[in-house]
């Protein structure tokens, strides 16, 4: 067990079987923002997608739980909410500044409803991450009806570089949801298994 003076001020014992400091110093980065959070920091040569046009402060963020990690994106459009709950899920493992979009990967989904159709988006990411190995940190997606059609852009991973901190497991049902607040924005989110 690694317990140091911040984490023990904080109420939070990070369990590990080897004591990382770099680890620690990312755990203890995404609990900050989850509790304190923060408008996503966006690269200014990073180019805008069509649906970040469509607001002045499309975010994500991270929320604590148990073990585990949630991810939530806000936006205009429900494209919006899951580019920017996308975001968030690449931010759990590494620091997006450091993720180039170099080659893009088209993904597909379907589901039944909003709520699954966002769990296997994330997902589809996920699996995408894990067989390519690489990181994701620009995100096109298309809604028609309750089909998902995307356009990520990423890099292969590279340990020095992007310093990846967890692998995610999956996306799960817990926390879940996909609403459109009363001022007409989005949210989407859901816990990830770390």
């Amino acid at each position: 067990m690694c317990i140091n003076a911040a984490s023990a001020q904080c109420g939070i014992v990070v369990r590990t079987l080897y004591c990382d400091e770099t680890i620690f110093h990312r755990f203890m980065q995404v609990w900050q923002y989850s509790v304190f959070p923060k408008p996503a920091k966006r690269d200014p040569n990073r180019p805008r997608t069509q649906a970040m046009t469509e607001i002045v402060n499309p975010h994500w963020e991270h929320f604590p739980h148990e073990a585990d990690m949630g991810v939530r994106g806000h936006g205009a459009s429900r494209e919006q909410a899951f580019e920017q709950a996308a975001l968030a899920l690449t931010a759990v493992i590494a620091d997006l500044d450091k993720v180039a979009a170099r080659e893009p990967v088209e993904i597909r989904c379907e589901a039944p409803d909003d709520e699954l159709l966002f769990v296997d988006w994330l997902n589809s990411l996920v699996y995408e991450m894990a067989t390519r190995h690489m990181l994701f940190s620009r995100f096109e997606v298309g809604l028609d009806g309750r089909h998902l059609h995307a356009t990520v852009w990423g890099e292969a991973v590279d340990i020095e570089k992007h310093q990846p901190v967890v692998e995610i497991k999956g996306a799960t049902y817990t926390e879940l949801k996909v609403v459109r607040d009363e001022s007409g924005q989005w949210l989407a989110q859901c816990v990830v298994d770390v």
